[in-house]
């Protein structure tokens, strides 16, 4: 195949890490859901022994993923969180790490629940600002963990700026770039060590996936991820894999749908007089879309939306839509709603939600790529129930 550094993102996400079957000439990619493999003496064979530790359907998606990263390496997992797990891994007890305050709530949960009592210490800043990066910065401090955009509030990181003051302080930098995809945001290019998906979302586009991944630079990097992987087992199935890479063939376009849809739903919530505040990264009332437009080629398909409303009004509004379906999810071809307090970020104590930014009114879009009328027609006749 022709070298993918020369080939554009479309194209990559059509042919990267893809050829016809050896085996038959088959375009689309096999499953080979199988357990193990011949080998031709002990310990000779064809790069496969085992499908936990690889599986050919499986190194064909992480080699996609890299090549749309524009990196060396990926590594893919069961789930975001296992990846999560699997970076969290590279450090130990005594370790400390710089996390955005305004994050997924499973990770949240993960950090705080689980890796906290193995001795792995945490802080928490506003990670749009350079300086609070920064400022929790310690001698011990390993790794800095982003999201941009953000969830639920989707921030923007200035990722160039987090990637220097990470390794000003001798740490890792992660960017979790599940809600921009490589198709709009390059997080390594930016300086990023690590590039976290969740892959269930917008890579897989379909709803019917759960998966993670990460890719990385550095072959020590990589090499420590895939013991992980391997020794904890934490892969995904090779059906999986193949549903990845089958959403991945048409991420430019659905992205490019979702944006354009989100921009146009987006911009009519701003206006309507029973919205109290909008946020996404594509309206100039964001606080950070100058930077959103310097980082990234697109805004991506999530909203984040406070209704001029009680409690009860906007559950009512959330539980009542005909084409939004409420649901825990995003990224989908099919339009979400979501209330984060209850729901997604439901594990963040709500001290911490309010301190962050976020209220209980706070309701989550994730606009679909249905037509942009029907869903803004959806969310009308929802604001005119109360």
């Amino acid at each position: 195949m022709t070298d993918s550094k020369k080939l554009k993102f479309a194209t990559l996400a059509v042919h990267a890490g893809q050829t016809p079957d050896s085996a038959t000439g088959a375009i689309s990619t096999p499953i080979y859901q199988t357990s193990t493999y011949a080998q031709e003496a002990p310990n000779v064979h064809k790069g496969f022994d085992y499908s936990r530790a690889n599986n050919p359907t499986r190194k064909i998606l992480e080699d996609n993923l890299a090549a749309l990263e524009g990196v060396s390496y990926g590594v893919a997992f069961s789930s975001g969180l296992a990846a999560t797990s699997a970076v969290l891994n590279l450090f130990k007890a005594g370790d400390h790490v710089v996390a955005a305050n305004d994050m997924y709530g499973g990770t949240y949960r993960q950090f705080r629940q689980l890796y906290e009592k193995y001795g792995i210490g945490f802080d928490f800043v506003d990670a749009a600002r350079p300086e609070a990066i920064e400022a929790g910065m310690k001698p011990n401090t390993k790794l800095v963990w982003i999201e941009t955009p953000s969830n639920p509030l989707l921030k923007i990181t200035d990722v160039q700026a987090a990637a220097k003051v990470a390794h000003e302080g001798g740490a890792l930098l992660a960017v979790d770039s599940t809600l921009a995809t490589p198709y709009l945001q390059r997080p390594a290019e930016l300086g990023a060590d690590l590039v976290h998906h969740s892959t269930t979302k917008y890579l897989n586009g379909h709803g019917d996936v759960i998966g993670g991944a990460v890719c990385v630079k550095d072959k020590a990097l990589f090499e420590q991820l895939r013991f992980w992987q391997k020794s904890v087992g934490s892969v995904p199935s090779p059906m999986d894999c193949y549903l990845v890479l089958r959403g991945i063939k048409t991420l430019p376009l659905r992205m490019d749908q979702h944006s354009k849809n989100a921009q146009a739903v987006a911009e009519f919530l701003e206006a309507h007089p029973k919205v109290k505040r909008v946020i996404y990264p594509g309206l100039p009332s964001h606080p950070q879309h100058a930077l959103a437009k310097k980082q990234m080629s697109g805004f991506s398909g999530m909203i984040a939306v406070e209704l001029a409303a009680s409690f009860e009004q906007s559950m009512a509004f959330a539980s009542g839509l005909r084409l939004f379906t409420l649901a825990e999810d995003l990224g989908g071809a099919k339009s979400l709603v979501c209330h984060p307090a209850s729901m997604t970020h439901a594990a963040v104590p709500r001290e911490d939600r309010l301190k962050n930014g976020f209220s209980d009114e706070l309701i989550r879009l994730s606009v679909g790529i249905e037509d942009a009328d029907d869903l803004i027609e959806d969310l009308k006749n929802g604001l005119e129930r109360f």
